[in-house]
């Protein structure tokens, strides 16, 4: 009883920002992201009576607290759908840095609720593990897919009209490109869940932000079927500075970004200047992903890497979606 799964990390074009239900993560707003081939997670899960309760690693560290709390929470999910009360070991491996906006959550999630059911015996259709990885980390439904996903919102209570579904495969855009830059590997201090709840309560932009994220969605959407570069880039620019702005509004102020993030961002605004056309994109964190084609990734990616404000820089196209491993981690 037990199983191995790798899944990619996704970053959203149209940002996810805002619950209208807490406990089953369901979204205020659709979102549109490309699941990215460099940024990785792999888990291995067991379930065992020789395990007397539930016992967690990630990137070789015990986890405790909150952390266990929310991968103990999506294991009941799964025994309940297996009827069974074995406890479980699972141990985890991020090739990236961990809650530092990354989307280590998505991943992390989508290769757990994988990972699990598959040691349960459980054999489910994508659309209901998208909704079953969703309940652990509202981005990871999007990870079950490789390429282009959009996470529909729904409406109904129960969450069930709530999943991502794939809009194209990896193979569909592969000249498109995202060069992750980290400026800082280190935790952000508010966590994106702390960080949505707190803006949808208080922020005065929240609402402009759910009436014009239709037509970012429509545009994204558009954008990636046709192959509109200039589209996606100039929407999804936009989209990241508008969810930013209702983090800025909110009281207290959540401000992710950090000085290194503000240069970069001026970076990628003076290489669009320069015609190396290219846009920025920032999750939850403070972290710069840069949008470009693939014939402009190997300059930009040299002059993100002779930055002093960079540590590491990632060159990503579209990746595939979550699937079973046999490199089992113990």
């Amino acid at each position: 009883m037990k199983a191995t799964a790798t899944a990619n990390s996704n970053i959203a074009l149209v940002k996810y920002w805002g619950k209208r239900d807490e406990r089953l993560i369901l979204p205020q707003n659709s979102s549109i992201s490309m699941t990215l081939d460099g940024l990785y997670t792999t888990t291995t899960a067991e379930f065992s009576e020789k395990h007397r309760k539930d016992e967690v690693t990630i990137d070789g560290k015990k986890v405790a607290g909150e952390e266990l709390d929310r991968v103990v929470r999506q294991l009941n999910l799964v025994r309940r759908l297996a009827k069974t009360h074995l406890s479980a070991k699972v141990t985890s491996k991020n090739n990236f840095p961990k809650a530092a906006g990354l989307a280590s959550s998505a991943s992390g999630f989508a290769a757990l609720t994988l990972a699990a059911t598959k040691a349960l015996g459980l054999h489910i259709e994508k659309k209901e593990l998208s909704m079953l990885a969703r309940q652990g980390s509202g981005s990871a439904c999007r990870s079950i897919y490789g390429g282009f996903a959009e996470w529909v919102k729904g409406s109904h209570h129960d969450g069930s009209d709530s999943y991502a579904k794939q809009l194209a495969p990896k193979e569909h855009w592969p000249e498109l490109a995202m060069i992750v830059s980290v400026v800082t590997a280190e935790e952000k201090k508010v966590k994106s869940r702390a960080g949505m709840s707190q803006t949808v309560a208080n922020s005065p932009m929240y609402r402009a932000w759910l009436e014009t994220v239709e037509e970012d969605l429509k545009n994204v959407r558009e954008a990636i079927m046709e192959r509109k570069f200039t589209q996606l880039g100039t929407a999804a620019e936009l989209n990241a500075l508008k969810m930013h702005a209702t983090m800025h509004t909110t009281t207290p102020h959540i401000i992710y970004w950090q000085p290194e993030t503000i240069t970069m961002m001026k970076e990628v605004m003076q290489m669009h200047e320069e015609g190396i056309e290219c846009y920025f994109t920032i999750d939850g964190g403070p972290q710069v992903k840069i949008v470009c084609m693939d014939k402009n990734a190997g300059k930009i990616a040299k002059r993100v890497k002779g930055m002093a404000e960079v540590e590491k820089v990632y060159v990503c196209h579209a990746g595939e979606g979550a699937r079973l491993s046999n490199k089992e981690l113990f």
